[in-house]
């Protein structure tokens, strides 16, 4: 998967939204120490610019180069590409030693992963007992009844088809994925707990989001062109209807979050 989205690095760093801060700090709050952050997948570095402000350092690790090149610099955050699984010895040397991360942070990209080995690299990195993961997954964007009313018949007929079998998991919102960890203080089940993030957007913009996706890509290399033009002028005449060019775009996410208790 890292080579699709290596094809659309661009459209992914404009098109994607942010997260919102309330959900940082809902994390936050379930780590005792504020020290290192581990952000896996973190692609153009949408999660890894939040944690920076709350987190003393950062990690940001991704198995696509290009996605990494469009993440923004900061001084507290460290991008390392890395090969899509590793040993413990290039886990310690890319990423950092043992029982030694306070949190691990995966933003829709868990689906892609090999679990059972990447819960065992989680489990060896996180500070025992009280280390955190939190995962999220966010589905369908809310705009308005016009727009939303065509978006949802095209996305379950005309795209269905094209979607990886892994993205079952974000259209279950990521109630049935595996998730081996107990919950976190305070808390009596690992989630998903609902957020939701917004973004202005205009039309151009909405089409940017779309063509992100991996289903639009896998589609377009089998010759399969989802934005058609007469399709563009339906969501053109959806997207005008009330006369405003900006959006409030939603997006709703879903959050797993455990802590890696005694092992």
């Amino acid at each position: 998967m890292a080579e699709l989205y290596t094809k659309q690095a661009e459209q992914y760093a404009e098109g994607r939204p942010c997260y919102p801060p309330e959900m940082f700090d809902f994390i936050a709050s379930k780590t005792p120490c504020h020290d290192l952050a581990w952000d896996v997948g973190t692609g153009s570095g949408q999660a890894a610019r939040s944690l920076a402000g709350i987190f003393k350092n950062v990690i940001a690790t991704d198995t696509s180069s290009k996605q990494l090149s469009f993440a923004p610099r900061l001084p507290n955050v460290r991008y390392q590409h890395t090969p899509p699984t590793m040993s413990s010895a290039e886990l310690e040397c890319n990423v950092a030693p043992q029982s030694s991360i306070d949190v691990v942070t995966v933003g829709q990209a868990l689906h892609w992963f090999d679990l059972p080995n990447f819960y065992e690299q989680v489990k060896w990195v996180l500070k025992k007992p009280h280390g955190v993961i939190a995962t999220w997954c966010y589905t369908l964007p809310q705009v308005n009844e016009s727009v939303d009313a065509l978006f949802q018949p095209f996305h379950y007929v005309s795209v269905d088809p094209h979607w990886d079998a892994a993205h079952k998991f974000i259209f279950d919102m990521y109630r049935t994925i595996d998730f081996p960890f107990e919950p976190v203080d305070g808390a009596d089940h690992t989630g998903p707990f609902q957020f939701v993030t917004e973004r202005l957007m205009d039309l151009d913009d909405y089409f940017t989001y779309f063509r992100s996706r991996s289903a639009y890509q896998i589609a377009r290399e089998k010759g399969v062109e989802h934005l058609t033009n007469d399709v563009i002028e339906k969501f053109k005449n959806a997207w005008t209807e009330d006369g405003l060019d900006k959006k409030v775009v939603k997006f709703p996410i879903y959050l797993r979050i455990g802590k890696v208790g005694n092992l």
